[in-house]
Order: structure tokens, then C-alpha cells, then sequence
């Protein structure tokens, strides 16, 4: 297994022997630069925004009424319709939030007070950065990958709201570039948003990797940018159908499994990692 403090030219040495040929390492396709997504590939999100939403959802007898399980299923849909108008400069963050709440209300049948809207949307931001964390594993991740690789978050989202998150996590010692959608003015999986986080690296794409969650803005916003994928696939989804294969990998600890994925033609085919290839 790989430790967080491992050097990962000793782990291709160690675990590689397969690949060496006249003493030299066959190394064609390994990486320069590694992109990763942010919210929910290294900063947890999901954890967070359950977090607070919980908070809230004690809060009022109308919420309280709705089962938790589609109280959030609800919260999110609205979340991902508002939050594409804050990435479009159509509401800011604070009103989409206040919206978000003003639609859920009304959905549970409450009528309008504009005061608990306020109320519940300034408890639910409180609660969401108190419970802000990385996901597991995603600090030792890019330690270890920092000697050997350029680095790069690229997001879709509000500049200082990712770069909170970082100092938060303590991302940034490990990054070279921040390449969000709010300041480069198009989003995933437009190949636009890939080329910004290629030219700060200095780096082709065919000598690059993204990481991230997303199916459509990561895996497909990557291909169409000439990227090599890899899906950090938490839940286990199933990919769409009709897609081609992908590498995937389901947790960042050990962290075995994204190093290999990551450098493929450095991994040995026996090692017991349990690498595998996602297709409908």
C-alpha cells in the first residue's frame, strides 16, 4: 500500500519490475500535470451541504414533516438550477441561497415570509462552513503527487468562495494553478476552461490527466479537451449508457488506487489494486 508520506519513484521501483526493460522503465505515457475538480473530488461538499441542510430541516415543523431523504433530493435539484444562474452573473450567491429556500418553502406549503427565508438561509451557510472538511485522503493524495506532477484545481464556481475552501483544506501549498469559471469567464465542460488550466501548468494535453466527479463537466468536458479521464466516482453511479470506457476510482484511501490510475503504464496488472474500467 501506499503511505502518505511515499515517494511514488520508489513505489514504481517497487512495484513494477514487470515493466522494466535493459534496466530502463517504460514510462511513455505518464503524466505531467494532474487536474483535479474541486467540490466533491478533493473538498467534500456533498458532507458539508448535508450537514447544513439537517440543520435546517429541524428548523420548521413544515420541513421537518418532509422526509429527509427527499427533502435533500429536493434541495439539490434547486441548489444545481440556481447555481448555473450565479455561475451566468444572473443572482448572487446570497440570493441564489435565499431562493433556494423561498422554492423549498413554498414546496413544502408554506406561505411566503421573506424573514424565515433570511432566517433559514444565513443558519444554512453557517452550518455548511462549520462543517467544511476535505475529502479523505485528498491532502496525503496531492502531497504525494506534488514532486512528480503539475497540479491543478479547475472548477466551476465563485473565485473566493474555491479559494476559501482551499486554505480551509490546505490545498494550497500542493497547487500550482486555480482555474475557476467565475474568473475565466466559461465553465465545464466547455474545453475552453482545460485550456486555461494547461497553458498555467505549461503542459499539452496528451501529457495530462483530470480528475473529478462530474460525468458530463469532467469525464466528457476532459475527452472533448484532448485529456485523458479518470471518474472519482464516491457512489458508485453507473455511467451512462452508450459510453465509452473509463477509468474509475471510488475512494481516494488507500490511496493505491488513484496513484495507479493516474500513472497507468506504471501499474502492474497483479497488484491487487482493484482498478476498473467503467462502460454501460
Amino acid at each position: 500500500m501506499i503511505t502518505a508520506g511515499a515517494d511514488i519513484v520508489s513505489v514504481y521501483h517497487a512495484a513494477t519490475t514487470h515493466c522494466f526493460y535493459n534496466g530502463r522503465v517504460r514510462r511513455r505515457h505518464t503524466p505531467r500535470a494532474v487536474l483535479f475538480d474541486l467540490d466533491d473530488t478533493l473538498f467534500d461538499h456533498e458532507q458539508a451541504a448535508r450537514a447544513a441542510l439537517a440543520s435546517v430541516h429541524g428548523m420548521h415543523d413544515v420541513f421537518a414533516e418532509w422526509p429527509f431523504d427527499a427533502f435533500e433530493q429536493a434541495h439539490s435539484r434547486v441548489l444545481e438550477e440556481l447555481h448555473l444562474e450565479v455561475l451566468a452573473g444572473g443572482r448572487t450567491v446570497d440570493e441564489a441561497r435565499e431562493a433556494r429556500f423561498r422554492r423549498l418553502f413554498a414546496a413544502a406549503g408554506a406561505d411566503e415570509d421573506h424573514e424565515r427565508v433570511r432566517t433559514t438561509a444565513v443558519a444554512y451557510r453557517d452550518a455548511y462552513l462549520a462543517a467544511r472538511r476535505p475529502v479523505e485522503g485528498a491532502l496525503a493524495v496531492l502531497a504525494a503527487l506534488k514532486p512528480h506532477v503539475r497540479i491543478a484545481i479547475v472548477s466551476n464556481n465563485l473565485l473566493a468562495e474555491q479559494q476559501g475552501k482551499m486554505r480551509l483544506c490546505g490545498f494550497d501549498p500542493y497547487v500550482d494553478a486555480l482555474v475557476v469559471s467565475e474568473a475565466v469567464g466559461v465553465a465545464k465542460p466547455d474545453p475552453r476552461i482545460f485550456a486555461h488550466a494547461l497553458a498555467a501548468l505549461d503542459c499539452e494535453a496528451a501529457a495530462a490527466v483530470m480528475v473529478g466527479d462530474s460525468w458530463p463537466a469532467d469525464v466528457e468536458g476532459a475527452r472533448a479537451a484532448g485529456i485523458r479521464a479518470i471518474w472519482f466516482n464516491r457512489s458508485r453511479r453507473s455511467a451512462p449508457a452508450g459510453s465509452s470506457a473509463v477509468c474509475e476510482v471510488a475512494s481516494l484511501v488507500p490511496m493505491d488506487a488513484i496513484i495507479h490510475a493516474i500513472f497507468p503504464d506504471d501499474a502492474p496488472s497483479d497488484h491487487g489494486i482493484p482498478l476498473r474500467c467503467a462502460s454501460a
